[in-house]
């Protein structure tokens, strides 16, 4: 492991050096060769910030899903299924939807939606999530770490991605092609919807590992295509079984998730209210609407995947999810010790009004993992206790 780490760092430090951060010419920001220097710089900044029993023998690596080898993508693959096949561990009683541990990740995730989305905990609440996630995927045999979904390789054609070709190795194909429209979706402080074309898709996942996957919860507020308006089951925790259902969108992906959406979020949006308004489209503090972490959700879309609140119900959240945290870990480890703040309060858009989000606030997404740490010790993730992790 050590050698491992030592020459990530070598070839880290030497990628940056050559680009002259922060001077990216126009083909470097396009390619992701910027991205993949501030990454490099992220990556040594971050061993030089290695605390309490984090250190170059205990540190892990989070690949890009592209970058595991057939048999580590099956094996993970497999560990969702595990997930999916073990039984719920909510209280019982709590909800007649939650059919599997997989599905307790969903419920955690629908009741808290209001409380953890622009808000001041948006950040460290995912991150303690899909590491909790990472968590039970091991319990379940998985021998690696929480891989992530580089979007700006696959905004030209997402349904080619190895992420979702439909092969033995990918997370399942695109929905069955369908005719519809596309969603029509009204953002936070808008007066009128934004419409957007279409997707490749709209059906039934039909090929890959999850083929035949059910959905149990939700919907909440699940986008009608071609219209304004939203529809939800009478009761979304309860059972509400149905197919899993994608709807790629090419055009989605190649306004909000390229490579320069994420590298000149990274390098121009210096503090925390603009980074993560940016990034999530908060009103507040930009003028754009979705954002990266948005646009990767409608990218995937379908259902679950544009609800919001049962998004984690499409087994690609979470590399989705790794990817925004690798953004928001390269944007910290830039400037560490100035970028441990937080910018909001504990409810949506503060409404209805709350108080500010602090490092003492707690996140409990009990009982998904043992421990209900305060934020400030999820601002690092090489700070020892819960995290000793990196993005290559």
């Amino acid at each position: 492991m050590l050698a491992k780490t030592l020459l990530c760092l070598s070839a880290a430090l030497s990628t940056a050096s050559a680009f002259g951060l922060p001077d990216f010419g126009q083909f470097a920001v396009d390619s992701g060769l910027a991205l993949t220097g501030l990454n490099a710089i992220a990556l040594g900044n971050s061993l030089g910030n290695l605390k309490g029993s984090c250190n170059l023998g205990t540190l892990k690596f989070r690949q890009e899903w592209r970058t595991l080898s057939p048999a580590q993508r099956k094996n993970y693959i497999s560990a969702v299924k595990c997930l999916q096949a073990k039984p719920s561990i909510l209280p019982p009683g709590t909800s007649a939807g939650s059919k599997s541990l997989f599905d307790d990740f969903v419920y955690v995730h629908l009741v808290q939606t209001v409380n953890i989305h622009l808000t001041g905990n948006f950040f460290t609440w995912h991150r303690y999530f899909i590491h909790a996630y990472e968590k039970r995927l091991q319990e379940c045999g998985y021998n690696g770490n929480l891989p992530y979904w580089e979007w700006g390789y696959d905004v030209n054609s997402p349904r080619d991605s190895p992420v979702f070709d439909g092969s033995d190795t990918s997370l399942g194909s695109d929905g069955a092609a369908i005719p519809h429209q596309g969603l029509q979706l009204t953002f936070p402080g808008a007066s009128a919807p934004t419409i957007f074309a279409p997707g490749t898709g709209g059906g039934c996942v039909f090929k890959g590992p999850f083929k035949g996957m059910t959905v149990h919860l939700g919907p909440v507020v699940m986008p009608i295509y071609g219209s304004p308006n939203t529809t939800s089951a009478v009761d979304p925790t309860a059972d509400n079984p149905r197919c899993l259902k994608r709807d790629l969108n090419p055009s989605i992906a190649k306004q909000w998730t390229s490579f320069r959406n994420t590298t000149e979020l990274i390098l121009y949006k210096t503090n925390i209210a603009t980074f993560q308004g940016e990034l999530t489209g908060d009103p507040r503090t930009s003028s754009n609407q979705v954002g990266v972490h948005g646009g990767g959700h409608f990218t995937i879309a379908g259902d679950p995947g544009a609800d919001p609140f049962i998004s984690p119900g499409d087994p690609a959240f979470y590399l989705h999810h790794g990817q925004v945290d690798r953004v928001y870990w390269i944007w910290q480890m830039l400037d560490f010790q100035n970028r441990q703040n937080l910018f909001g309060t504990n409810t949506f858009l503060d409404f209805p009004p709350s108080a500010n989000t602090t490092v003492d606030d707690l996140i409990n997404i009990a009982p998904l993992i043992g421990g209900i740490p305060k934020i400030k010790d999820l601002m690092s993730t090489v700070g020892g206790t819960p995290f000793c992790y990196v993005y290559i």
